[in-house]
């Protein structure tokens, strides 16, 4: 499947947030800050690269259904977008 930025651009917003994240995360080591407020960063980052590959999966499957209910046939099956939502579990 395509990733059109309009089928994925919250994803895409997301993954920007996450840079900027991981970016300070790098700097407070770095600079050897408190481990406690980088894991606390790391967290963030974690989470935030979680939550874009959920987003992508969930417009995949929109999309897909999209395809269904027009009567074409959609760019991935079932199957596949269960295994690539397993894979981010």
């Amino acid at each position: 499947m395509e990733m059109k930025p309009e089928v994925v651009g919250d994803a895409l917003t997301r993954l920007r947030r996450a840079r900027g994240q991981l970016n300070s995360v790098i700097e407070a080591m770095e600079e050897g800050r408190d481990c406690a407020e980088v894991l606390t960063q790391l967290a963030a980052v974690s989470r935030a690269l979680d939550r874009a590959g959920f987003k992508i999966v969930a417009s995949g499957m929109k999309h897909c259904q999209q395809a269904r209910e027009d009567g074409d046939e959609p760019p991935m099956t079932e199957q596949e977008l269960e295994r690539l939502f397993l894979a981010l579990a």
